[in-house]
């Protein structure tokens, strides 16, 4: 056992916060969490003073598929060799030797949904992980977690000019669609007589996965107009589904509600690389609050390195998102739009305990992690 004592918790749970509280942390999970809690023989920490916070949860990133300072060797997140690619596994690509992951929980993220890039119409699937392991049996969650597909300017300049489709936006969305009625026809027939089924298919049976709402899709979208093509495309196939980035979300909050979509929002601690990104803002975030819609944000590591994410939620509230929205928006909501909410981002009994502890508040950039815990053991103490 192990009692994390006198701190200033950040429950994300009920009031949200708790000064002066105790976690008691058994088998890996959170036991109790409460104040004066008694547990004779147990390890202590002593947080007096110190801020204690589930650990951070990155909705959407890249770590560990285009690995840090190695280049062309180590960037295995797009292939760029057919627009539809439902078939590929994040799991297949990821190094997890990869340093990035060291710098992420030495700086409180503990759980990261990781996968394929946005070349593609449909990139393959992510996968949910902790971020410390000894391998990657050790540090998956949630396998597959989600498939991605992309709207926008990126399967557009991956494809066009090689005669190949997509080249418009049309084009893309033609893609999709055509992809998704083959998986559906596909399903229809494998569920049929056995002499009558057809030979067995990777892809489609993949892409089945989405259209039986066993996973959800993933749909890149930074534009309104190409957010709200992802959405009636979404709505068409009665899909699970999140936007993600959804820049200019903030935009179309109306549009967001009406359709009830997640939105994991960023990276917004970067420069508008591209046209689409042209009215990126930190704003946003405040607005899609004010609007009542529930969002995470993300890094897109290596976009912004993962580890900054908590620099990212500070300048957030800078620009007039609440305090405890932010803090949400890298626990809590990213854990329940991943839907992992029962397991991670918050300090609650029964759920994993993955846990940081800081110095100094944590959307302070002056504050250090002073320890992450991993499945309740300490793996990184300053």
């Amino acid at each position: 056992m192990l009692l994390i004592r006198n701190g200033k918790l950040f429950t994300m749970e009920g009031e949200n916060f708790l000064d002066g509280a105790d976690v008691l942390i058994q088998a890996g999970k959170i036991a109790a969490v409460g104040r004066n809690l008694s547990a004779p023989g147990a390890k202590v920490i002593d947080a007096t003073g110190q801020y204690v916070m589930p650990g951070i949860v990155d909705a959407h990133s890249h770590i560990g598929m285009w690995e840090d300072g190695i280049g062309q060797e180590g960037s295995d997140g797009n292939e760029i060799t057919d627009p539809v690619t439902p078939q590929l596994r994040a799991l297949d690509a990821i190094n997890p030797a990869d340093r990035s992951f060291v710098e992420a929980y030495e700086h409180g993220v503990t759980l990261v949904a990781t996968g394929p890039g946005s070349a593609n119409v449909i990139g393959g699937q992510f996968v949910a992980m902790k971020t410390y392991g000894k391998n990657m049996d050790d540090m998956v969650v949630a396998e597959p977690l989600a498939m991605k597909s992309a709207f926008g300017e990126n399967p557009k300049r991956c494809y066009g000019g090689k005669g190949k489709m997509p080249e418009t936006r049309m084009a893309t969305a033609a893609v999709m669609r055509e992809a998704l009625f083959a998986a559906r026809e596909y399903l229809q027939k494998m569920a049929g007589p056995e002499d009558k089924r057809p030979a067995f298919d990777l892809k489609k049976d993949a892409l089945a996965r989405v259209l039986r709402r066993e996973i959800p899709l993933k749909m890149h979208a930074h534009r309104a107009d190409d957010i709200l093509t992802a959405i009636r495309i979404a709505q068409e196939f009665q899909l699970n589904y999140s936007i993600e980035h959804c820049t200019e979300g903030y935009l179309i909050t109306e549009d967001l509600k009406r359709a009830g979509a997640k939105c994991i929002l960023g990276p917004l601690l970067t420069d508008r690389s591209k046209i689409e990104l042209r009215n990126l803002s930190f704003g946003a975030p405040r607005v899609l609050y004010e609007a009542g819609i529930k969002f995470a944000l993300m890094t897109d590591h290596p976009v912004i390195p993962e580890h900054y994410i908590a620099v990212e939620a500070a300048i957030c509230v800078r620009e007039g998102l609440p305090e405890i929205e932010a803090l949400k928006a890298i626990t809590i909501n990213a854990a329940q739009i991943l839907g992992l909410d029962g397991r991670f981002g918050s300090l609650a009994q029964g759920k994993d305990a993955d846990i940081v502890l800081y110095d100094g508040h944590p959307l302070d950039a002056r504050s250090h992690v002073t320890h992450t815990l991993v499945n309740g053991e300490t793996v990184y103490e300053r």
